[in-house]
């Protein structure tokens, strides 16, 4: 089971200001190099050292899933009105990412996606054996090879759970973006014409639709926090059935996805 969250992450006992998207992003570039740097380079070690103990394996793919999950939890912390539109379009993004993105960050399917091209790999590695002359996967630790060989029949439906549940989820949220933004829309055409009959000026214009906005994002930055939720609850759910092995390869997988943007 995944260890609790450092108590940071959940404390709101006089708790400071939200920190800027500016320290955000520092902090962005911080956990990208810890994940860079220290965890993907742990759980290669732990996949494919001779020497390396089971436990030793658990232990880092605690690490590299809690350290995933407080990307979100921080992410939320920073989630007010005022910095919602840095969150949603965020400068800490490449181009390349930007197409994976989905209300600020990665796609929900992604996920599963990845999750699935593992599972369908055996049959693509079947037909690859007889044309295959390497010895590559005489270097690769027999639990590594055999981690998706045989997959069991309560797995793939645990997985096509998971998948049924993002096929209901996801339309949710955008359906409730859409009516967010067509309330905001028609609350203000409705009003126009008589801004300009009553000729209330630009000032008494702004403000009508500073408070729309504001209506407006209150309930944008509801979504993005339950965006962020269904994002962990999947990652949690996905690595929850896997085996030792196939989660350290899912997570391994997920974390050379992020660094790889970066090259």
């Amino acid at each position: 089971m995944p260890k609790p969250f450092p108590s940071l992450f959940f404390s709101r006992k006089k708790a400071p200001q939200p920190p800027q998207p500016v320290a955000f992003r520092e902090y962005y570039t911080n956990w990208f190099n810890t994940l860079n740097d220290t965890l993907l380079p742990l759980i290669n070690q732990s996949l494919y050292s001779s020497s390396s103990p089971p436990a030793l394996l658990c232990s880092h793919v605690d690490l590299l899933l809690q350290h995933l999950l407080s990307y979100y939890d921080t992410l939320d912390l920073v989630a007010t009105q005022d910095h919602l539109p840095q969150l949603l379009f965020p400068s800490w993004r490449n181009s390349l990412e930007m197409p994976f993105l989905f209300l600020g960050d990665l796609h929900p399917y992604l996920f599963t996606n990845l999750l699935r091209s593992f599972l369908d790999q055996e049959d693509s590695d079947e037909e690859e054996e007889e044309d295959d002359d390497s010895d590559d996967f005489l270097d690769r630790p027999w639990q590594v090879e055999m981690a998706w060989k045989n997959v069991p029949k309560s797995l793939m439906a645990r997985v096509e759970q998971i998948e049924c549940g993002l096929r209901l989820m996801v339309p949710a949220l955008t359906d409730r973006i859409k009516k967010v933004q067509g309330c905001f829309v028609g609350g203000i055409a409705e009003d126009w014409v008589g801004f300009c009959c009553e000729g209330e000026g630009k000032r008494g214009v702004k403000a009508v639709i500073e408070e729309a906005m504001k209506e407006e994002m209150e309930e944008m930055v509801t979504v993005f926090v339950d965006a962020n939720r269904l994002r962990k609850s999947v990652i949690t759910e996905i690595v929850g059935v896997l085996t030792r092995y196939q989660a350290a390869l899912f997570l391994k997988g997920l974390a050379q996805f992020l660094v790889g943007f970066d090259c």
